[in-house]
């Protein structure tokens, strides 16, 4: 455990970070398993859940919980998902 006053505020700092990039994290993980799942049962994937599926990776990737290189490329693949299913 921390002893220095500055080091116990960043220990709490930490742990409310963390519960808040896990719940970023869950988040994208779920519509973007969701949209997969879709695909694998031959479901129409909307615009509607690609539009959100977007904003879930674009606000994981605004809060550095993932890197904007891999958003991009998740963006382009759900894209490409939703393309074939047409």
């Amino acid at each position: 455990m921390p002893i220095i006053q500055s080091a116990k505020k960043k220990l709490r700092q930490d742990k409310k970070r963390t519960v808040q990039n896990d719940a970023y994290r869950h988040m994208y993980k779920d519509v973007v398993r969701d949209a997969r799942r879709k695909a694998a049962h031959k479901t129409t994937l909307t615009a509607e859940e690609l539009k959100n599926t977007h904003a879930a990776i674009d606000k994981a990737s605004q809060k550095s919980v993932i890197h904007p290189n891999k958003a991009a490329r998740l963006k382009s693949r759900m894209t490409k998902l939703h393309a074939s299913m047409k």
